[in-house]
């Protein structure tokens, strides 16, 4: 017999449920049930987590939605804390989570009706649960998470991203959760090759050794990918991300992919998606690195996600009040808003074009962002040392911000170097309004085989702080596809297309319109080492010479978003 523990609110608790997966291997849940004074049967809320399922997080939600008429079941996945198995990432999340919504729809406690809710890896066991069409699973709240793991997590644009994908394989090497703060993480970042940075540890991580061996997105991805697979989800889907995570994209995706491509009308009929000016632990503090957004940036989380499930599993109607399918926080006026769609109906993508007399180095050079187009002008160029790579300043990184920040943080310092090539619009007289993607398209050339071209959107103040927006990288083999790697002609121009992920910002009066490019953003994503050699297994360094052209000919440009904009900057 399970253990079980009453606590003083009546609700009761059973450790260590076991449930069997056809293999044999059994997984281990906690589960959370109502008081006897609430009659059953319930309907029921899986949560399947790497990070055991008694952390803090789980053990309030636990408590919260028991005392609210839910039995939750807490389940660690395969391999991890008391659950048996190997684990390995992603891999067995399909059918283990098709199983256990199985065994809880079946049990005499659950009336027949299951949601699911969860950040980050949490929620991406819900998508791949969904793929599997079980009659039980009537709804999912995924929080922060992607639906192509390929972009994001473990690649962006081509790019690998290299600090994510080395503490988190660390964090996670073992049963239960690993201290990481004793390894000298500068030195594994910069070790070569990549491929070897577990064994320079001391450790063997076999997941970490596949995602280098495999850049290209091919089979081993679209195994495990749900964003290819969303014509079997039937079901309501409540999508939550934030700007300054590092899923804004993949959340927004997902969310457009189920309206047009979900497997019914019921649901593509209801999908909403709330985003936040948050950072990955969504909803849980009014900054994002260095900028407060405000008390009224922070949603009760736990009280929209008992609505949703109060209407989707109690049949409660009115009780989810988001009167549109999207919410979005627009930064700079620090408000939140309704939307019929994403991105606004409102909206334009307006070129805005980069100029210069060819010394745009550095924030203190001559760059500027301007809607008129560019004639007859000097190309900028800058030299991209691998050794010496443009350090990373916030942004969508996860998950260890002592080890490499994230959020939104004043951008001057690197600025100030000679490899980033600075653009700025004169000074606004009028409040400029952007929400959607951000897209730059890129004309430049290289004397190498392959290299990579780094983009970041800033909003620069009136005192002159420049703080970050959104960012995007291309790895020059993938220029034209993430499938297929094409190696750079040395000295030949071409347009690169760089995906800075979406975002929604007022720029207001006296605020100007910067945009910065360069050749890396360490140790977020990997260097390039410039030589066109295999990935991971490079220990070679080349210096990359490069030319950023904006004439009528390579009219380099920003495609904006704008609600409305004044022409005059």
């Amino acid at each position: 017999m399970n253990p079980e523990v009453f606590k003083p609110d009546g609700t009761r608790i059973e450790y260590d449920v076991g449930t069997i997966m056809p293999d044999g291997t059994r997984l281990s849940s906690d589960i959370y049930f109502p008081s006897k004074n609430r009659p059953g049967p319930y309907p029921a809320i899986l949560y399947r987590t790497p990070y055991s399922n008694q952390m803090d997080y789980l053990v309030e939600r636990g408590k919260y939605f028991s005392q609210n008429g839910y039995v939750v079941v807490c389940q660690d996945v395969r391999g991890r804390h008391d659950s048996a198995g190997e684990f390995i990432r992603w891999k067995h999340e399909f059918t283990d989570g098709d199983e256990t919504i199985n065994w809880i729809g079946n049990q005499e406690w659950c009336d027949g009706n299951v949601g699911m809710a969860g950040p980050s890896y949490l929620g991406y066991v819900q998508w791949q649960a969904a793929c599997m069409e079980n009659d039980f699973l009537k709804c999912i709240i995924p929080t922060v998470m992607s639906g192509d793991l390929h972009e994001a997590p473990h690649y962006q644009g081509g790019a690998f991203q290299l600090a994510l994908n080395t503490t988190w394989s660390f964090r996670t090497d073992g049963k239960t959760m690993q201290t990481i703060d004793d390894y000298d993480w500068e030195r594994l970042f910069y070790h070569l090759p990549v491929r070897d940075i577990p064994s320079a540890a001391g450790k063997n991580i076999p997941d970490f050794v596949e995602w280098v061996d495999n850049p290209d997105f091919g089979d081993y991805w679209d195994e495990i990918n749900v964003i290819n697979k969303l014509e079997a989800i039937k079901i309501p889907c409540l999508h939550i991300g934030g700007w300054y995570d590092l899923y804004p994209q993949g959340t927004l995706n997902l969310f457009k992919g189920m309206q047009e491509r979900g497997g019914s009308k019921f649901a593509r009929e209801n999908q909403h998606v709330i985003i936040g000016p948050w950072v990955h632990n969504a909803s849980e503090t009014t900054t994002a690195g260095d900028i407060d957004f405000g008390v009224d940036s922070i949603l009760d989380l736990k009280e929209i996600e008992l609505s949703w499930f109060d209407k989707w599993l109690k049949d409660i109607p009115d009780s989810f009040e988001q009167s549109s399918p999207v919410k979005i926080f627009m930064m700079g006026s620090n408000e939140w808003r309704n939307e019929e769609s994403w991105p606004p109906k409102n909206i334009t993508n307006t070129p805005i074009y980069l100029h210069s007399n060819g010394n745009s180095n550095s924030a203190s050079g001559d760059g500027l962002l301007s809607f008129d187009k560019p004639g007859k002008e000097n190309s900028d160029v800058f030299t991209y040392n691998p050794m010496f790579p443009v350090p990373t300043k916030g942004g969508g990184n996860c998950c260890d911000p002592h080890i490499v920040n994230w959020g939104a943080f004043d951008q001057r310092e690197v600025e100030a170097r000679a490899d980033i090539l600075v653009y700025t619009s004169k000074t606004l007289t009028a409040e400029m309004e952007i929400s959607g993607p951000i897209i730059l398209k890129l004309f430049a050339s290289t004397d190498c085989r392959d290299t990579d071209f780094t983009a970041k959107l800033v909003d620069v103040f009136p005192d002159g702080k420049a703080i970050n927006l959104c960012d995007g990288i291309i790895r020059g083999r993938y220029r034209d596809s993430t499938k297929q790697q094409s190696l750079l002609n040395p000295g030949e121009v071409y347009e690169f297309t760089i995906d800075l992920y979406p975002t929604s910002n007022i720029f207001l009066p006296g605020h100007r319109i910067r945009l910065d490019i360069s050749s890396s953003n360490f140790p977020r994503f990997d260097r390039n080492p410039n030589t066109g050699n295999e990935f991971g297994k490079d220990c070679e360094l080349k210096t990359a010479n490069q030319t950023i052209y904006h004439d009528e000919i390579f009219a380099s440009h920003l495609l904006l978003p704008l609600k409305k904009h004044d022409q005059s900057i």
